[in-house]
């Protein structure tokens, strides 16, 4: 759960003072501006800016403080130490942009939580609610920018799947359930994509009476999800949220970062390309919203991401209804976190998850033909 608005600012801007000076070996470090974005449930997220007196002068760095959640939590085992240490273990991998992590800390004294501080990249970021093909800045681009923007983020999409997770990500593979959902570590017998569908199968259960919204759907979908895995022994870098609105765009349209490291982990591209696949659906067709021209369709962006270097994949359909598993099974805990907090009533929280378990009914469906 997101815990920012019960947080005292002044307090966590008097604690992040020292903290820095240390980090940056000087005395005196100002804090200001301290602001909380209006989404993100999954970590405690707060954004201020840095100053203090260089070598050469006045310095001034834009930063966000990710706090794990201490609360109503959408994830088994959130793990904000090892979301950090994916972004430090990407850095530097060409065509993967990622923002620099100043510092980690595991101890839970000053913030209640382990947390990490990462440079803020400047740029902007597709909206969800209200999806960005209903409004926002992406609606006043042309076709042909939106065209543009959505190859740069294929690409770095397809340089991700190109890392090798020996290459720093090594504890990706260590095993045990290290991150969020169906993320962290994927270490054990048998191949990536079977622990992956291990970790979902214990996910699932935990949710438990979250589960209220479509369940006999869900218990279709995992039946048929286990029956009918790919026979696919690929065990790359998989980002697990895959999508625009975790990216954010410099002015001219490239990637600047790529953001929210919550499930990633170890297996085939397919995961992520079925994830991507399903979120546009979700933000628009499963809306009943018509795709802006120049946004890529399904198989336009199949194509796409092939072209620009990413994997072929077969079975796509079954990476698709895996997608929307998930996605229901995060829109059932965010219901629950929306309702109990009082930021949503019910008939609002459960559009969420009601629209990812009909887009699982009508993909099970197909399958079945």
């Amino acid at each position: 759960m997101s815990e920012s608005p019960h947080r005292d600012l002044a307090a966590t801007s008097a604690a992040l003072r020292p903290l820095l000076a240390a980090q940056l070996g000087i005395d005196e470090v100002e804090v200001s501006g301290l602001m909380l974005p209006k989404a993100g449930y999954s970590n405690e997220t707060i954004m201020f800016t840095a100053a203090w007196a260089g070598p050469d002068g006045r310095r001034e760095q834009d930063l966000v403080l990710r706090i794990e959640p201490t609360g109503h939590q959408l994830f088994v085992q959130p793990d904000a130490i090892a979301q950090a240490e994916v972004m430090r273990g990407l850095a530097g991998h060409p065509g993967v942009p990622v923002p620099r992590v100043w510092l980690t800390a595991a101890d839970r004294t000053l913030f209640g939580a382990p947390f990490y501080v990462m440079e803020r990249r400047p740029g902007r970021v597709p909206g969800d609610v209200p999806s960005y093909h209903r409004s926002g800045w992406v609606v006043d681009l042309t076709p042909g920018e939106r065209t543009r923007m959505h190859d740069a983020a294929l690409a770095a999409l397809a340089s991700l799947h190109r890392v090798d997770p020996a290459q720093g990500l090594g504890f990706l593979n260590t095993g045990g359930d290290t991150g969020g959902d169906t993320g962290g570590g994927a270490g054990g017998p048998g191949t990536a994509l079977n622990r992956y569908l291990d970790q979902l199968v214990r996910w699932n259960e935990w949710c438990g009476s979250s589960r209220r919204f479509g369940p006999d759907v869900l218990d279709a979908a995992m039946a048929h999800l286990l029956g009918n895995r790919p026979d696919d022994p690929a065990a790359g870098v998989v980002w697990g949220d895959a999508r625009v609105g975790n990216m954010i765009f410099a002015d001219d349209l490239s990637v600047s970062a790529m953001l929210d490291w919550e499930a990633a982990t170890v297996g085939p591209p397919g995961i992520d390309l079925g994830w991507w696949l399903m979120f546009e659906d979700y933000l628009c067709e499963a809306q009943g919203l018509e795709r802006l021209p120049g946004v890529p369709d399904r198989a336009a962006t199949i194509a796409r991401y092939q072209e620009l270097g990413g994997a072929e994949i077969a079975d796509v359909d079954w990476y698709e209804l895996l997608a929307c598993v998930v996605m229901a099974l995060i829109g059932s805990r965010l219901a629950d976190l929306l309702v109990s907090s009082g930021r949503a009533p019910e008939d609002v929280a459960r559009k969420y998850p009601e629209r990812s378990v009909r887009m699982a009914a009508r993909l099970l469906e197909g399958s079945r033909r």
